[in-house]
């Protein structure tokens, strides 16, 4: 079975972004990895747009992801963020399955 991922995308307003930095890779990041259940975790700034954060959790396949979606861990999560960030960052979510994986050889 594929491996399957959450991508979230955060744009964060200027003044906020050295705060949220901090609390999503010293706070929430530690906390979503075991809350989900994910194998591994990565976030990312982009350095095309400044404003957005990117978090990608990887599961064993889409089933590891839907029961980490649904449990209550996730539910404690997405109420941490958002009374974190009432105001001045706004959130997506993505869910994507891996398609194909290819490595230098």
């Amino acid at each position: 079975m594929p491996k399957a991922f959450l991508i979230v995308r955060s744009v964060v307003s200027e003044p906020l972004r050295a705060r949220f930095d901090h609390w999503y890779g010293s706070d929430h990041l530690p906390r979503a990895i075991v809350d989900l259940a994910a194998e591994k975790c990565w976030r990312f700034w982009s350095t095309t747009d400044p404003s957005v954060h990117y978090a990608a959790y990887r599961f064993a396949d889409m089933d590891a992801l839907t029961r980490g979606m649904n449990s209550d861990g996730f539910r404690g999560l997405v109420a941490d963020y958002d009374r974190n960030w009432p105001t001045g960052v706004a959130r997506t979510r993505e869910i994507v399955e891996l398609a194909g994986e290819i490595a230098e050889q």
